[in-house]
């Protein structure tokens, strides 16, 4: 028996294995694409948000209370936060690419890996087991002893 007929033969390439591809590769792609999407589309709304001069005053109230926090002798050492504007702030405006390159690039690489192994496992390679492996080397062993006899005996 071939190993195509073997692997022809075998639940692992039905219509369901298939289907479970196709829904791991879609959620692959969701995975992917959803939330770069979201968050550009609701960036402009949180930085409109975080423009207000009620976010900015929270924000100086904050690092007020760190500066009178900072000479103070206890189990945390204070420091007051550098940035005059609020971190959220900052890494809307200045990080937002970098951060949907960095989700492209991980999830598209782990996700990706991830689907090859799912790949693996339903559709088997095509390679055969090591069961079969072994005993076709048995039965090669076999034919090459014959051969090795008849040439022997001429």
């Amino acid at each position: 028996m071939t190993v195509r007929a073997a692997a022809a033969g075998r639940p692992s390439s039905s219509l369901a294995a298939r289907a479970v591809m196709a829904a791991v590769t879609c959620c692959w792609l969701a995975a992917l694409v959803v939330p770069p999407v979201l968050l550009l589309r609701t960036r402009g709304e949180w930085m409109r948000q975080l423009d207000r001069p009620e976010q900015q005053g929270h924000w100086d109230e904050f690092r007020r209370d760190m500066a009178l926090q900072t000479g103070r002798d206890g189990p945390v050492q204070r420091k007051v936060p550098r940035s005059a504007e609020p971190p959220a702030r900052v890494w809307l405006r200045d990080h937002a690419a970098l951060a949907v390159t960095a989700w492209l690039l991980f999830v598209g690489v782990l996700g990706g890996f991830l689907c090859l192994l799912v790949a693996g496992v339903l559709c088997g390679g095509g390679r055969p087991s090591f069961a079969q492996d072994e005993s076709r080397g048995h039965r090669d062993q076999h034919e090459q002893n014959q051969r090795d006899a008849q040439n022997t005996k001429q």
